[in-house]
């Protein structure tokens, strides 16, 4: 059985200083799907601390275009071209994202990056638009993505069968719509956003923000018939205690296994 890994590269919200805006990586063999890249070229370390060459991405996605969440992508960009000059790099890089991605890409890598970079766009590095329901082929995998419907910025998320055959869901970084009910329910795996604890809402504010509490993902979670709830997008203010007091208030409504990782941890699937 072909193992497949979920390696976690950044586990907080925008504004965080202390850990890496969230993002991850999906790796199947010897290659890998980046999602998302964080709000700049700390990608770049991340992905060095835990040996993911340029050369294994030849796929990203990328949910939407807040600053913390596609920022990263010009770095991977203008690094993977560096390296496609250099020789270094061989095949081709697929972004996939919906509509405004690829228009913010494309404006940002017009105004930002040299011609010995963008050059290599729509003949090497290719900005794929996706819709709602589309799919995707990754790393050897299929991907289903769904809209959100996310009322701040559009947001894809996406669901894929791993090659045991469970089933894995990101579900992005907002709550939940209950029109993705056939995209997510009863998946193996969920990734979700919990911005912080519901004992502490009235510090971090969550709702204002139309994000989610641990409490809240757990419940989610439950009614959804998930076997493996994973948090991220969080607040970075308690991380000394983020691990056990987020797996403890999500359990609260939970009854499967909860996983709270720190930056650069590695979960098998």
């Amino acid at each position: 059985m072909q193992k497949t890994e979920l390696i976690i590269l950044g586990t907080g919200n925008a504004t965080v200083t202390r850990c890496y805006n969230t993002c991850f990586a999906l790796k199947r063999n010897n290659d890998f799907l980046l999602v998302d890249a964080g709000g700049g070229n700390g990608i770049l370390s991340q992905l060095e601390k835990v040996g993911i060459p340029y050369s294994g991405i030849h796929e990203i996605f990328v949910t939407h275009a807040h600053t913390d969440h596609i920022l990263g992508i010009i770095w991977m960009i203008r690094i993977i071209a560096q390296q496609m000059n250099q020789g270094k790099y061989t095949g081709t890089l697929k972004v996939y994202g919906h509509d405004k991605v690829v228009t913010v890409l494309n404006t940002m890598c017009e105004l930002m990056l040299p011609k010995k970079i963008t050059v290599h766009i729509n003949k090497d590095i290719l900005f794929c638009e996706l819709q709602h329901g589309d799919t995707f082929t990754a790393i050897g995998m299929n991907f289903q993505c769904f809209d959100i419907q996310s009322t701040k910025e559009k947001q894809y998320g996406f669901r894929t069968t791993l090659p045991n055959g469970k089933s894995l869901v990101c579900l992005g970084d907002e709550p939940y719509n209950e029109t993705n009910r056939s995209f997510v329910e009863g998946a193996d795996w969920m990734l979700c956003e919990a911005f912080c604890l519901y004992e502490d809402r009235e510090r971090f504010k969550p709702y204002e923000k139309h994000h989610s509490t641990a409490l809240d993902a757990g419940k989610l979670a439950q009614q959804l018939g998930i076997k493996n709830l994973l948090l991220y997008h969080t607040e970075d203010k308690t991380l000394a205690t983020r691990k056990e007091k987020y797996g403890a208030e999500a359990k609260e409504n939970f009854s499967g296994n909860v996983f709270v990782p720190e930056d650069l941890e590695v979960i098998a699937l």
